[in-house]
This record gives structure tokens, sequence and C-alpha cells, in this order.
């Protein structure tokens, strides 16, 4: 197609990030917006509409993806819910922009764009089997099976915070006790430590003692919950994302040694464990190549 622009809208809490890009991921206009409160539904459509006008004045992208932080259905239409965002369930997101825009669009979970976009422009381009695992306010992930985004018969697999660690563990929103999520999260981090991942991350860096163990057993942590999900899904590569992961080197000889002790060496073959690299854009980027695919511009 001659014009084949794309736009990747990555909707959060506080932010709305937006962008327009060519096909190969080349972004030609970027924009951030604050998320209207309250962030109604239709106070954030109406918001999303202007960004668009300012992210393509010209009216040049064919098609729209849309991250949500979320679970959305099936047919990639409806967001069924958005933590964070009040009064968001079931909501038909697409046919409201597209009857805004005139353009299709196509909205997934935030984590499966952000795994899209690791996959595609990311970490994990080298690899068609892998896992993304975002360490934020909760813990996202994505799994990327045969270079395909996987999300099951009904369009909610990859809920990979959300497996068990601890039966016995701090309740999660989810309903589980002791998930992956209230144990590997900021907010986990926050409550047991009473200070942020950043600053324990600065502490590790200055040589801090208690930084430092506490990144010892956080990896450990991490490591036991990713074990499940590599004896499960094998991948090529684990690839870790979201703010905590700014702290990478610091839990990483700790994930690792867990790893190489819980998993046999069948099921780890080849696993590479690395950083994201997208950073907080990876989302707006993996939306946009979910619209790629939406119009068949995409692999």
């Amino acid at each position: 197609m001659v014009n084949s622009q794309l736009i990747g809208i990555d909707v959060g809490g506080t932010a709305i990030k937006l962008g327009r890009f060519n096909p190969d991921g080349t972004c030609l206009k970027s924009l951030t917006v604050a998320t209207p409160q309250p962030s109604t539904p239709k106070a954030v459509v109406a918001v999303i509409i202007d960004a668009i006008a300012q992210v393509d004045p010209y009216n040049q992208a064919i098609a729209i993806g849309v991250g949500t932080p979320g679970p959305a259905d099936k047919s990639g239409r409806i967001a069924q819910i958005a933590i964070n965002l009040p009064g968001w369930l079931n909501v038909p997101l697409a046919d409201w922009l597209e009857a805004k825009t005139g353009k299709p669009t196509v909205i997934a979970n935030d984590a499966n764009c952000a795994g899209l976009a690791e996959a595609w422009l990311g970490a994990g381009r080298h690899f068609h089997n892998l896992i993304l695992l975002t360490l934020g306010t909760g813990v996202g992930g994505a799994i990327i099976f045969n270079g395909k985004l996987f999300v099951g018969h009904e369009g909610a697999a990859g809920e990979l915070g959300l497996i068990t660690l601890n039966p016995d563990g701090p309740v999660c929103k989810s309903g589980n006790s002791g998930s992956l999520e209230q144990y590997a999260s900021a907010t986990a981090i926050r409550r047991r430590t009473g200070q942020e991942a950043w600053e324990l991350g600065a502490l590790a860096a200055a040589g801090d003692k208690f930084a430092l163990t506490f990144w010892q057993e956080y990896g450990k942590c991490l490591g036991i919950g990713l074990s499940s999900l590599i004896y499960v899904l094998t991948p090529q590569a684990v690839i870790i994302g979201g703010g905590v992961s700014a702290s990478f080197e610091f839990f990483y000889p700790a994930l690792k040694a867990e790893i190489e002790q819980r998993v046999m060496a069948t099921s780890r073959a080849g696993l590479e464990i690395l950083p994201a690299k997208l950073g907080n854009y990876a989302g707006m980027v993996g939306a946009a190549k979910l619209a790629s695919l939406l119009v068949g511009n995409g692999n």
C-alpha cells in the first residue's frame, strides 16, 4: 500500500501515548497527553480523538491499534476491564473509535502490545517463542508462540503475573492469593520495604547492603515464578520489562541461578533472559503492530 501508515495508542491511568508509524516501525510523530480525570470511557475517547488529529493531521494512517490496561475480548473490539480506569466494563472501544475516525481499529491488553513490540523491534526480535514479563504497578505478561501473539480461545491468555507463587500469600485483585504480582510488582516492593523500586535500585548502585540483599531475594522469588512458566512454555527467551526492570543487573544473577536450579536442562536449553529494550514506548509500538496485522500489512 502506498498510504499505509498506522496509529498506535497506549492508554494508561495517568497518560495516553500515541504514535504514527510507518509499517517498518519508524515513528513519524508521537504525542503524550494526560488521561482525563475521571477517566470514564467517553472522556478517554474524546481525548484520544483529539490527540489522533494532532498525531495524524493529514489523515494518512489507515488503521488504529490500542493497548488498554486490562483484557480485551478475543475479537479485539471490547475492553472487558481496564484496571485503574473507572467505569470500564465491556466498553466497545473499537466500535467507538471506528465511528469517530472511519479507520479500522483493534484493541489488546497493554502487556500483549508490549510483547508484540519487543518481538517486532526490541529484545525479542531474534526469537519465535518468547515470554514478556512486565514488572510495573502490577505484573503483566505476553506470550509469543511461533512468532505470533498467543491469547487463548477467549483472548485472556498471558496473565502471567497471576500465577500462584505462595498459596498463603497476600490476596490479589484477581481473587487469587499469593500471585506472582504480590511479590514482584512495584506495588509489592513498596509494601514490603516501604521504598520505591527506583530508590532501591539507586541504593544498590551505591553499594547499599540492604538494597543488594533485597534484589537478591527478589531475583530468587521471580526465578521461582518463571520456572513454572518455563516448564510449560519452554521459550527461547524471557524478556523482562516494566519499571522494575531498571534494576535488572541487581536481580538477574539470583534469577538466573534459581531457574538453573529448578528447571531441567532439557526445558531451558538455549534459554536467554534479557531486559526489554523499548521502555515506556513499547505499548504504542506494539499497538501499531497490532494495527498492521489488522489490515494485513504485517507479517
